[in-house]
């Protein structure tokens, strides 16, 4: 029987090794975030401390830097089913950003870090959704679970040993913020390596040729159904930076932030591959559901927190939702769309999270200067709760596309 559009011919089955095309990627993405996370969980400190940031203007530099990433990964998702390749885009996005994110060592001025963080979120933008459809071809329909958390795994680890570095570094070797910035740049170049060496194109001479018949067909209610509730969570969804300030207001001393920040991620890390696999087993929406009300019942209690104890428990506890959400959104969303539309179905998703994130960061800022910490935590629940009622009415459950 000839296979539909899209559909393997061959290739691995729901229960074989992963294809090293997902390993490599998983690699590259370690790598990366070993690179991204030696400055991240400082970033904070050093924007409030050495530059002299208030919480908004961190919320409006990480709300910016996501939302301009975001528009990026629309444009080349539907690139790369254009042109049917990939690797290009991904390769420009990776060595752009390991190029541009060590440069903070040197910045002077809050200007400055935005520029340098645009930078680094324009490659992003670049990369990422064709990185996603990349890993979406490599795979059997039946393992996406899986693989799109053995990759949020890999992901995950490489922003433990990131923040370890960063804290050897800081207490054992005298070196500054600004060195260990500028260190960065050691792992973000092993990153461009192995995109460049290590991954392939994936043949898809067996999947409809991407022409303008193919480009559009529709991608279905159910996709769109799913993005906009996607929206109605991220609203809600602030960046990671005020936790690590809300952190410091319950006492954790800023040296410990990078072993903070490696403990989520070991957490998230370690919980990311079965997620994702129990996902092809049990179905994308019970897993989504329950990483939602996760999220807003550690934001109801970060609302609440006042020992540096509490901190460190809701970090661990954070950590789960992600394990719960993250490969299973991306995998829902290579089942939802056909295959030719993959790459701009990625696209959409992550304009959906990029355009959610400045007004989110600008919203909780905003509300931790004029209320207080509390209020803007209890915002953050407030709209996850709604966005799990949201999508527990409208993704019904469907058999993943083929491809």
């Amino acid at each position: 029987m000839k296979p539909e559009a899209g559909e393997l011919r061959k290739g691995p089955t729901p229960h074989s090794p992963l294809p090293k095309n997902v390993r490599s990627l998983a690699a590259v993405s370690f790598f990366t975030d070993v690179s991204s996370e030696m400055i991240y969980p400082l970033l904070p400190a050093f924007l409030s401390t050495v530059i002299g940031a208030s919480a908004s203007l961190v919320g409006a530099i990480e709300g910016a830097a996501e939302s301009t990433a975001a528009l990026l990964k629309l444009g080349s998702g539907w690139w790369s089913d254009r042109v049917r390749r990939r690797k290009p885009l991904v390769v420009a996005g990776y060595a752009l950003a390991s190029v541009a994110r060590p440069l903070v060592a040197i910045a002077q001025t809050a200007g400055q870090v935005l520029a340098i963080r645009l930078t680094d979120r324009v490659g992003k933008g670049i990369r990422t959704s064709p990185r996603d459809a990349l890993i979406a071809d490599s795979v059997h329909p039946d393992a996406r679970g899986r693989a799109f958390g053995f990759h949020r795994a890999a992901d995950h680890a490489g922003a433990v040993v990131g923040p370890l570095i960063a804290f050897a570094l800081l207490k054992w070797s005298d070196t500054s913020m600004r060195s260990v910035f500028a260190l960065a740049a050691i792992p973000a170049l092993l990153a461009v390596v192995v995109v460049i060496f290590a991954v392939r194109e994936v043949p898809r001479e067996n999947a409809v040729h991407a022409d303008a018949a193919d480009l559009s067909q529709p991608m279905g209610r159910r996709f769109w159904a799913f993005l906009t509730v996607v929206l109605v969570f991220t609203l809600g969804n602030s960046t990671d930076a005020f936790l690590l300030l809300r952190a410091a207001d319950l006492g954790v001393p800023v040296a410990l932030a990078p072993i903070l920040w490696a403990m989520l991620h070991v957490v998230k890390s370690v919980s990311s591959t079965p997620g994702g696999a129990l996902s092809d087993r049990l179905g994308r929406k019970p897993l989504i559901v329950a990483g939602w009300l996760l999220y807003a019942a550690v934001y109801f209690a970060f609302a609440r927190a006042s020992a540096s104890w509490h901190a460190w428990a809701l970090f661990a506890t954070y950590g789960i939702y992600f394990g719960l959400t993250e490969g299973v959104e991306k995998a829902l969303v290579a089942d939802l769309v056909p295959a030719a539309r993959r790459g701009a179905a990625f696209g959409w998703y992550n304009l959906a999270i990029g355009l959610g994130a400045l007004p989110a960061s600008l919203i909780f800022g905003a509300i931790w200067d004029r209320a207080g910490a509390p209020a803007a935590f209890t915002f953050g629940a407030f709209m996850a709760l709604i966005a799990a009622i949201g999508i527990s009415l409208v993704a019904r459950e469907v058999k993943p596309r083929g491809g």
